[in-house]
């Protein structure tokens, strides 16, 4: 896959949740921090993002505005700023409800949300995604974003009136909305004129090439002259750009990339140590249960007692 695409799905456990609700105000709501990311969509009306900390300010959104929170972090969400925040209560098997309808005695404007919210596993969390501000903001406008504005759409629609299929439709859209907001981020970073960090690795062909080439075979016995005849630079002047954008010296993602595929593969296969050390890039398996060891605190096998355990 991608980059992109594997740094979400090496940090996606379970099944994604959402809900389409209405309200009308004043109103407003509180999400207490998790573990996971998410998303908030005005589909009618207007409403207020309340971010968590000190200094934070509020952002606000209009019809059609995506609002993502990658981190897991708290916040509110209200008709205007000062309104008494309500305990935002998932379903007792930690999903959200499809459909919610306010209850309230409110006589002011109505507003209808659409909400989603992604269970990652942030003890190996891809540096693509970590480096994402506190709150993506993308606002509505004519013309751009259109696969993201077709996704929020279809998504509301099925949420609105479920059909036959909906429950693995409403699954597969939220994932298609969790790249094509990501992808919306990064086109709109690589367009500042200054974009930093994987924004300009994903926007530089040589490094991209380079990333590409790790994550198509990441037990290919990679060196650094190797990745930079990928990038079409010298052994120096590669090394130097990758480290300037990605954050770390080319063998060194190798390697951390290396142990997050086989962590995923030991959650998520049943395979033999063996082949897992030899997708990993080790001909050894005891020198690969020794890098694994060191980089993840516990050896392979106990790993994958530790995550079947829950």
């Amino acid at each position: 896959m991608d980059v992109l695409s594997d740094a979400i799905a090496v940090m996606r456990t379970g099944r994604p949740h959402s809900s389409r609700t209405y309200r009308r105000g004043p109103w407003g709501m509180r999400f207490h921090p998790s573990n996971g990311a998410g998303f908030h969509v005005v589909l009618q009306g207007s409403a207020w993002l309340l971010p968590a900390g000190d200094g934070a300010q509020p952002v606000a959104l209009g019809p059609g505005d995506v609002a993502f929170l990658a981190h897991g972090r708290g916040h509110g969400l209200a008709s205007e700023p000062g309104v008494p925040l309500e305990e935002f209560t998932p379903e007792p098997d930690g999903s959200r409800p499809r459909t919610r309808q306010d209850d309230s005695e409110g006589d002011g404007a109505a507003t209808v949300l659409l909400c989603g919210a992604y269970q990652l596993d942030r003890a190996r969390a891809h540096p693509l995604l970590a480096e994402l501000p506190e709150v993506v903001h993308l606002p509505a406008r004519v013309g751009e974003h259109p696969s993201l504005r077709a996704a929020v759409e279809l998504l509301g629609a099925e949420l609105a009136d479920a059909q036959p299929g909906s429950d693995a439709v409403v699954p597969a859209l939220l994932d298609t909305m969790l790249l094509y907001i990501l992808r919306a981020w990064w086109l709109r970073e690589r367009t500042t004129g200054h974009p930093a960090g994987w924004a300009a690795a994903l926007r530089d062909p040589a490094v991209t090439a380079a990333l590409d080439a790790i994550h198509d075979d990441p037990a290919g016995p990679w060196t650094v002259e190797e990745l930079g005849a990928r990038a079409g630079l010298s052994r120096a002047a590669f090394a130097r750009r990758f480290m300037a954008t990605v954050g770390t010296p080319p063998l060194a993602y190798l390697t951390w990339w290396r142990m997050t595929t086989a962590g995923r593969l030991l959650r998520e296969e049943d395979l033999p140590l063996r082949q897992v050390a030899e997708r990993a890039g080790y001909t050894s398996e005891f020198a690969f249960s020794r890098a694994f060891k060191r980089e993840f605190g516990v050896a392979p096998g106990q790993y994958r007692k530790l995550r079947a355990a829950g």
